[in-house]
């Protein structure tokens, strides 16, 4: 890598983390092929990305972001997850080292917020973003569903109560 490909690298890694609301370290412990490219295809299902960097480049892409804190994790042979929902990338990567003992989540962030490993575990259980504007829009509908139901039980009584009466009344 040249110098101009290593400060577009930079730029870019750097806009990565100006964007997005979750980073995960991870620790590649010899993965294969295959191995790797279905992290990947799982990441890229969940919403995230997964990018190899060098340490140094990533390093200095940090900088001036808030995930700067991160900067003791980088070393070794390390990747980055990323996305911008804070829970979709910590899931996939946590979901995928249950299966293999290849990759080791290292740490991570959440906006300032420096998380270890277990930091990434737990935010890995907690619902997605989707989940609870799911939840969130379930709860609002709620009592206007119970209102309707209100609304409509006293006809529906009354109806079954004339019906009663007239089937008493031809027997």
């Amino acid at each position: 890598m040249d110098r101009s490909q290593k400060a577009e690298s930079v730029a870019q890694l750097n806009a990565v983390f100006n964007e997005v609301g979750v980073v995960v370290i991870t620790r590649n412990l010899g993965m294969t092929v295959a191995q790797s490219t279905d992290l990947r295809n799982k990441i890229r299902d969940a919403g995230a990305s997964y990018k190899v960097a060098k340490n140094r480049l990533a390093k200095l892409a940090i900088a001036d972001t808030d995930y700067s804190g991160i900067g003791d994790f980088l070393t070794g042979p390390t990747a980055i997850a990323t996305s911008v929902d804070p829970v979709a990338a910590a899931k996939a990567v946590v979901d995928f080292a249950k299966t293999t003992d290849r990759i080791e989540i290292v740490g991570g962030a959440m906006g300032t917020q420096v998380l270890n490993a277990d930091g990434i575990k737990a935010l890995a259980t907690m619902p997605s973003l989707d989940e609870m504007r799911g939840t969130l829009i379930g709860l609002i509908q709620a009592p206007a569903t119970k209102i309707a139901q209100l609304t409509v039980a006293p006809a529906s009584k009354l109806a079954r109560v004339f019906n009663a009466y007239a089937e008493k009344d031809a027997a």
